[in-house]
Order: C-alpha cells, then structure tokens, then sequence
C-alpha cells in the first residue's frame, strides 16, 4: 500500500523556525507504519511560511515599483510576469523543507527530490520525497500526480489546521468544523483558479484532478501527531474526507 501525504510547509518549518524535536517524532510515527507492513510513503513538502513570507516582500517591492513608475520612474514590474515570479519564489521554499525532509528520512528514502512529477520517476526506498514543479502548479497538484503515477488511492494532506470549515472561522464565527465534504463542493468554497501564496485547504486545480481521478483526501492537523497515527492505522481520526 502507497499513501501520499501532502505535508504543508508550516509543519515543517513554523515561524518559529524548524523544530528537531517534532521532526523527530513524526519520523518514527511515519516508520512505525512503513515497518508495520507492505507500505510505502511519498511525501509532497509544501512552501508554507517562508513562501507566504517571501512572496510578501516581493509583492511589497512590485507595488512600490509600481508606484514610483506612476510618477514618472522606470518600472521592472512591467516587464515581468509578477504571476509567476511568486511561483517560483515558492518553489524554492518547497525545495529547502524538502531537502530537510529527505535528511529525516535518508535511510528509508534512497532517491533524489523529485521536482518533475511527470518524468520517469523511480522509488527504490520505502520513501519518496518531492517538492515544487514549476509556475502554475501546486505541491498539492504534484501530490495528485504522484497517487495516479504510483497507484495511490488516498492523498493525507497535512495542514497546520485540524479540519475543514464551512467558511473562514476566523471572519465568521458560525464557521463549523466539516467531516465529510465532496469535491463539488469544496471548489464552490475555494473556487476554481490558482494563487500562488493562497490559504486555501487545497489546491483547486489539484483538486478537480483528484475528483477526475476518484481519489480520496483526508485533510488533517499536521501537529497532532497522535491523529496522523490514527489516520495512517484506519483508526477513527479529527479530520476532513474530500472525495
């Protein structure tokens, strides 16, 4: 058995910075599974707070460029596709925390990063590790590449919120946990377009894919390690099924 985790890139470094002890700690919760059986693991590392951050001061720098053009200065934000400038800058974040990844896992994990989900990709360890593809595309669109190259039927994506909710619950305070969303749905929430630095619980591209494939995702707490056990174990779990 395959299972894809798409684990955002806040898990692996907060803004407080990487942590060795909670690195440590899912490292055995994720090889207390793999040796428990015929499974196998690829892990999809997301950009997460250094992106957003990253991405923040470019786009700080594109609009000050912006406005001194408007008075009568040169602009290099005319000459760029500002678009994918963020992707890229994202990319790059997914890069550092997979790199890290890989390092946890080099006993298990005897490949390269993978960066191009749709080349001839071999996994020869227990564990594959993959970052950011190129502009346009998510590391949660990676993931769903990677379940339908390497026969995986569940995708964990792995966020640093517990569950999905009905709307923003920070802006609405009727905002209400969700077990159960189908895919329909959910891009009825987050639309349909992607946005490089998007908060969303999924990417929509990624996740019109996903129902095109049938697969199922389970949106769950990254930090909750006791949770993740129980998800990975077909125990009953905190958490949201897209499908």
């Amino acid at each position: 058995m395959t299972i894809v985790i798409s684990l955002g890139g806040s898990i692996v470094a907060p803004q407080e910075g990487p942590s060795g002890i909670f690195l440590y700690d899912f490292r055995n919760v994720l090889l207390s599974w793999i040796n428990g059986g015929d499974h196998k693991a690829i892990i999809v590392v997301g950009g997460g707070y250094a992106a957003r951050q990253w991405q923040k001061a470019y786009k700080e720098m594109v609009e000050m460029d912006k406005a001194i053009s408007r008075d009568g200065g040169s602009s290099i934000s005319r000459n760029i596709d500002v678009r994918q400038s963020l992707d890229r800058i994202g990319i790059a974040a997914t890069r550092l925390n997979a790199q890290l990844i890989r390092e946890v896992f080099s006993d298990y994990c005897r490949d390269p990063i993978v960066t191009d989900p749709s080349a001839d990709i071999t996994m020869n360890g227990k564990i594959l590790i993959a970052a950011g593809w190129k502009p346009g595309f998510s590391t949660d669109y990676d993931a769903v590449i990677l379940a339908e190259r390497f026969n995986a039927e569940k995708i964990l994506n792995l966020s640093n919120v517990p569950q999905i909710y009905s709307a923003d619950p920070k802006v609405d305070p009727n905002a209400k946990p969700l077990f159960h969303i189908s895919f329909d749905s959910l891009l009825k929430m987050i639309g349909t377009e992607w946005d490089p630095g998007a908060n969303v619980p999924f990417d929509p591209i990624a996740a019109d894919k996903a129902r095109e494939l049938g697969l199922t995702v389970i949106f769950a707490s990254g930090t909750n390690l006791m949770n993740f056990a129980d998800i990975l174990n077909d125990r009953a779990f905190i958490g949201t099924i897209i499908d």
